[in-house]
């Protein structure tokens, strides 16, 4: 069981912003899982990988992916209060699920 989260890198976030994206990914994801499987995802260490993407375009490809998988998403938008603008599509959560669901899709990223 992991759970990934798709980061933008066209976007150059700072460090602090981009980890608060990727937190409000995670969590946004987690609180749309089924039950079950989160039980399973946190009694195996809550495993989280976090990869990148070139920019929107190719966020959202992976996002139809995944939809397509059956897999749950969560696709952040910023509020735009300090960085970017608002509406600006920062990153992608993706799962908690079984490994073998999500790597077929996101499995030749690189990690951030």
């Amino acid at each position: 069981m992991k759970q990934v989260i798709l980061v933008r890198q066209d976007l150059k976030l700072p460090k602090g912003k981009l980890a608060s994206q990727v937190a409000h990914a995670s969590a946004e994801a987690l609180l749309r899982s089924d039950k079950e499987k989160v039980k399973d995802w946190r009694s195996e260490g809550m495993k989280k990988i976090v990869l990148k993407v070139a920019d929107e375009k190719e966020l959202r490809r992976f996002l139809q992916l995944a939809k397509d998988s059956g897999l749950v998403t969560a696709l952040i938008a910023d509020a735009g209060h300090t960085v970017v603008e608002p509406g600006t599509v920062t990153c992608l959560g993706i799962g908690p699920d079984d490994e073998a669901r999500i790597d077929p899709i996101t499995g030749k990223l690189k990690m951030l």
